[in-house]
């Protein structure tokens, strides 16, 4: 569908990076915007921008989430805000993924259970899903983000199962890694942070992702564009390591 079928949108994660892209990128196409964050200052900085709808919203408060959801009926819905914690498994905290759970799956499958069901009484809508690489590659970090992101490339799938038969869309955008302030959010902001991730790397930039949402939103009506991995070109996902025992094997 054009963007010209659709009337509304909803974004998470809205106040910076994709989040924020992904709004400038949506606005321009003439939509009603509702941008959700929990900064209420860079959001209304956004709203004087863009002209969206500015909601200073924890995701996680789902009352809050089930009253603007059902005073607005949403054409297209971008789970974007997500969050982590990285350290290894086996150093993880109960809050860590108490955290990781509640903001990156429990508030996607909510924000879906409010939104999806309208969409296909209407036949007519657009979920967009941001994912991760983590979602589909091993490599190392925190094991509680990845099977967070598992599960949101399951949801996007499933998703498709359930609204077979209407013109609802499903889109998962699994980002590699994107020159935004998110690793300074992560790991804190300093030159170190900033060597180790971003300086010298030729890197997508959070405009980038929002031209490929775009790009699915605005495909004819039967084309869904299910997924999308969308990585530096000098990145790759995966290898095979082998390692030796640090220790002798117990026989005793």
């Amino acid at each position: 569908m054009p963007f010209s079928d659709y009337r509304t949108a909803l974004v998470t994660g809205a106040s910076s990076g994709i989040g924020a892209a992904i709004v400038e990128r949506i606005c321009a196409e003439g939509l009603e915007v509702h941008a959700i964050a929990r900064s209420a200052e860079p959001l209304r900085k956004l709203a004087e921008r863009t002209g969206c709808v500015a909601h200073a919203i924890d995701v996680t408060d789902r009352a809050a989430l089930a009253e603007l959801t059902s005073s607005v009926e949403f054409d297209i819905l971008v789970n974007n805000a997500g969050v982590d914690r990285p350290k290894k498994f086996l150093e993880a905290e109960e809050g860590d993924i108490d955290l990781l759970i509640d903001v990156n799956l429990r508030a996607v499958l909510h924000l879906c259970r409010m939104v999806v069901p309208g969409m296909v009484a209407r036949d007519r809508g657009h979920v967009v899903n941001i994912s991760s690489i983590a979602g589909a590659y091993n490599f190392g970090g925190n094991s509680t983000y990845h099977a967070t992101k598992a599960g949101v490339r399951m949801l996007s799938n499933q998703l498709r199962i359930d609204a077979f038969g209407k013109r609802v869309r499903v889109t998962e955008i699994c980002p590699g890694r994107v020159a935004t302030d998110i690793f300074a959010h992560v790991h804190g902001d300093s030159p170190e942070i900033r060597e180790r991730f971003i300086d010298g790397y030729e890197l997508p930039e959070a405009r980038d992702i929002a031209d490929a949402i775009a790009f699915a939103i605005a495909a004819p009506v039967a084309v869904n564009i299910g997924h999308m991995e969308i990585t530096p070109t000098l990145q790759v996902m995966g290898g095979l390591q082998t390692a030796k025992p640090q220790s002798p094997r117990n026989e005793g």
